[in-house]
């Protein structure tokens, strides 16, 4: 069975988005998030998909929309949860991973949360003005695994720190 990971860049006011957005940059961390979900099934809702505007190379996009006329040949679509979440699955196994990325935003977060196995968390050093957020996490239910703070690049708006948590 594959894991369920959580991947998401979240501001020191639980911020992720703002207007369709990111309210950041941080080339540093975009880059993080394309090693971390590299050659892995990545789960997102159409708003995250649109302000990206196209499948990421070198993994495949699976789209969680309720939009029934929403269709792409170049990813897969869910309209829910458990449809994404099986095809993750599927995609996952044919892949020769053991991880399905679920990677925004805030809806599918706190739709996924409590299934989720992992959180790689980017906890960005800035308050930003928000629609968008990421859930409130119950730390007795996980343990961090490890932490590091990559250096700070210089067209990044701030420093971040990743957090791996891991479910108990």
């Amino acid at each position: 069975m594959a894991k369920i990971v959580l991947v998401a860049a979240v501001a020191r006011n639980g911020a992720i988005g703002v207007k369709g957005g990111l309210p950041w940059r941080l080339p540093s961390d975009l880059k993080h998030l394309r090693a971390t979900t590299w050659g892995r099934p990545m789960i997102m809702g159409r708003k995250t998909f649109d302000s990206i505007g196209k499948p990421l190379p070198g993994r495949e996009s699976i789209v969680v929309t309720r939009d029934a006329t929403f269709a792409r040949d170049d990813v897969h679509v869910a309209r829910t949860i458990d449809e994404a979440l099986a095809i993750g699955a599927e995609r996952a196994q044919a892949m020769g991973v053991d991880e399905i990325m679920v990677i925004g935003g805030g809806e599918l977060y706190r739709a996924t949360l409590d299934r989720a196995d992992r959180i790689v968390l980017s906890e960005v050093d800035l308050a930003p003005q928000g629609d968008a957020f990421f859930p409130a996490l119950d730390m007795r239910r996980w343990r961090e695994v490890s932490r590091e703070t990559p250096p700070r690049g210089e067209k990044d708006d701030a420093a971040f720190t990743v957090r791996v948590l891991e479910r108990i």
